[in-house]
C-alpha cells in the first residue's frame, strides 16, 4: 500500500498586463485567495518583466497534503 506523506507544487505563473487589468493587484488577489482557502505557499521569485508583466515562482501545498520538508 502507498499513501503521499507529503507534496507540494512548484508553479511559475505570468501575470499578464491588459487594459484594465495590473499585474500586481492580480497577484495580490490570487494570494488573498489561497490564504482564505487555507493553502500553504512560498514566494520562491518574482520579477517584473519590460512589459510590466508579472512572473512569479510559488511553492504551494498540493490539496491537503501536508507540507513537512516544502515548507518552512
Amino acid at each position: 500500500m502507498r499513501r503521499i506523506v507529503s507534496a507540494c507544487l512548484l508553479q511559475t505563473m505570468r501575470f499578464d498586463t491588459t487594459k484594465e487589468a495590473d499585474p500586481e493587484q492580480d497577484f495580490t488577489i490570487f494570494c488573498k485567495k489561497l490564504e482564505k482557502s487555507s493553502v500553504k505557499y512560498v514566494i520562491e521569485e518574482k520579477t517584473k518583466e519590460a512589459d510590466g508583466s508579472l512572473v512569479v515562482k510559488i511553492r504551494k501545498q498540493y490539496n491537503s497534503c501536508s507540507t513537512d520538508g516544502y515548507l518552512q
